[in-house]
């Protein structure tokens, strides 16, 4: 369990109780063996009793568990856990670039984007504000931050190619749809998040390195998706075009502003990563007391450490 830790961690020291009932039962058994008498009977009496052999421990090894179990809740730990976001705002920030009609995913990188892209909007929370940026030579916010997710969903839909591929001001018109929204400046403000699809480098406008700043200073990572293989290929008029995929100019907008970095090369595995962004902007971690975990879980060995008592104990009709 991640980040676990002890809000009163002296109570700790009540395992060495249970190391010393662990101690106590194994020096029981061995005596037991030492000091067994042999009667007249006993030989027949075993012949139909059912051997146990290692299940005999089990009654015992599940009460030790059980109070290692309890010890633990005893001294109140806490873990960091993913706890489901309420509201959150989410800009998807898509490439219409012309080398993205390179063909080197089918049938060709902006349609296949487009549906992942449009099924990701589908499958957010129904409270997540949902803004969407399209950038080319120029970026520009298409639909800005809303609660109506079909309205980005069919927007997705029209984008049409363009020339450039201008990132860094990409990401500046993410961050102003951001800040476009009532209250979000203030202290109640909801966490965001900027999703950019992209298959190369920035080539013209702001560069990248003043919309990193701006986004780190604003709180807001970026996650990229590396789209395409090394093998892309546009036409144009009668010039065909090698349009290789950039993933280390979109890995360190990811690294700069805290986000996190991703890279498909196919459909099916840009539909998996939009789902893994989903949960991620979907949740967030606190470090909450999991103390009723340990509880129920000390709570269910010693019940099984009852019911393999009863089982196990030797029945003569």
């Amino acid at each position: 369990m991640d980040g676990l830790t002890f809000n009163s961690p002296h109570r700790l020291w009540a395992l060495v109780l249970v190391g010393a009932l662990l101690v106590a039962y194994v020096l029981m058994q061995r005596r037991r063996s030492r000091y067994a008498v042999h009667l007249p009977g006993l030989d027949l009496l075993a012949s139909i009793a059912p051997k146990l052999g290692w299940r005999r421990h089990l009654p015992a090894a599940l009460l030790l568990l059980s109070l290692t179990g309890a010890t633990a809740a005893f001294a109140e730990p806490s873990a960091d856990v993913q706890v489901p976001q309420e509201r959150a705002t989410v800009i998807v920030a898509l490439d219409v670039s012309y080398s993205m009609a390179a063909t080197d995913v089918t049938p060709d990188r902006l349609s296949a984007a487009k549906a992942a892209a449009e099924q990701f909007v589908t499958q957010l929370p129904a409270r997540f504000n949902v803004g969407l940026v399209a950038f080319s030579g120029r970026a520009s916010v298409v639909v800005p931050a809303t609660q109506e997710h079909g309205a980005v969903s069919g927007a997705i839909e029209m984008l049409t190619l363009g020339n450039g591929t201008a990132i860094g001001d990409a990401v500046l018109a993410s961050l102003d749809a951001v800040h476009a929204l009532p209250g979000a400046q203030g202290a109640m403000a909801v966490p965001a998040h900027i999703v950019l699809l992209s298959d190369g480098a920035n080539t013209v406008g702001s560069p990248v390195s003043e919309a990193e700043r701006q986004a780190l200073s604003a709180g807001i990572p970026v996650s990229t998706i590396a789209y395409g293989t090394q093998n892309g290929i546009v036409t144009l008029g009668r010039e065909s075009i090698r349009v290789p995929v950039d993933s280390p100019a979109l890995a360190d907008i990811a690294q700069q502003t805290k986000g996190k970095s991703y890279a498909a090369a196919t459909g099916g595995e840009l539909e998996d990563v939009y789902r893994s962004i989903g949960r991620s902007v979907g949740t967030t971690t606190e470090h909450r007391e999991v103390s009723g975990g340990a509880a129920g879980l000390a709570l269910l060995l010693t019940f099984g450490a009852a019911a393999s008592a009863a089982a196990l104990t030797p029945r003569l009709a």
